[in-house]
């Protein structure tokens, strides 16, 4: 069950342009976390804007009872979250959503992430490499400086990594998926788990099923209240769907198979 908490943030620094990590310590959320799941955060100081940001759980450190965070400055509500200093608080609710479906016994899965969107497969990546599997990852950006921050964690976690950067800076010059075309090698895995922008997770699903893998898909829809009742993030998962779905609740993860 979703816990509403004053989290303390311990960090909260520029990791590269217009993006920030951010700790906090939330011993009931981290006590419940699982990758793919995200929370709603503000500053605690201010009810402006009202409505929380959603924002999905970079890392977990059950010890020390913290979430990390990586969001990118877009509008008012994650630049005012960026102006949080260390040692204030923050108004935080999770965790929230349907998480990835783990891997039983010791399988490869095969990461793909888009921006940042690769941030929720960190905390995947650590949480597989735990339990034995064997991981590889396949990220985008738009720059190395980008790049940079998930090439730092992912070395971290020892999990082989493949960047793309639109410029070519670091990796494969082009888009993600332009890189999994370019190495089919990656295709050999047991699932995929996939996190981005709609068209790449769009191109990713077709890649896993031209490789018959299977795989799941992280959505990304504005979410305004993080528990389905608002609507605000209903849709359908296939044009041919009668039914819509709630993506706060019912995903944000979901089985390529429904797309």
């Amino acid at each position: 069950m979703p816990a509403l908490e004053k989290g303390l943030v311990t960090t909260n620094q520029p990791v590269g342009e217009l993006l920030y990590e951010m700790e906090i310590i939330a011993p009931k959320i981290a006590r419940q976390a699982q990758p793919g799941q995200f929370v709603h955060v503000r500053p605690a100081s201010t009810y402006d804007p009202l409505l929380r940001r959603p924002l999905s759980l970079y890392d977990v450190n059950h010890q020390l009872g913290s979430i990390t965070l990586l969001y990118k400055v877009v509008g008012r509500g994650t630049a005012l979250l960026s102006q949080v200093k260390s040692r204030e608080q923050v108004d935080i609710m999770g965790p929230l959503g349907r998480g990835f479906t783990l891997l039983a016994g010791r399988q490869k899965a095969l990461l793909v992430g888009g921006g940042v969107g690769t941030a929720p497969l960190i905390y995947l990546a650590r949480v597989l490499q735990e339990q034995g599997h064997y991981i590889k990852a396949a990220y985008g950006a738009a720059s190395a400086q980008e790049a940079a921050v998930f090439a730092r964690k992912f070395n971290e976690l020892g999990v082989e990594a493949w960047p793309a950067t639109m410029d070519g800076s670091l990796g494969y010059k082009g888009t993600v998926v332009g890189l999994l075309q370019n190495e089919p090698h990656l295709a050999k895995a047991d699932r995929i788990y996939c996190c981005g922008p709609e068209k790449m997770m769009e191109a990713v699903t077709a890649f896993a099923r031209r490789n018959h893998v299977k795989g799941e898909v992280s959505l990304e829809e504005a979410m305004a209240c993080g528990v389905g009742a608002c609507l605000g993030c209903a849709r359908k998962l296939n044009p041919q769907d009668n039914e819509y779905v709630k993506v706060c609740k019912d995903g944000p993860v979901f089985d390529m198979d429904l797309l």
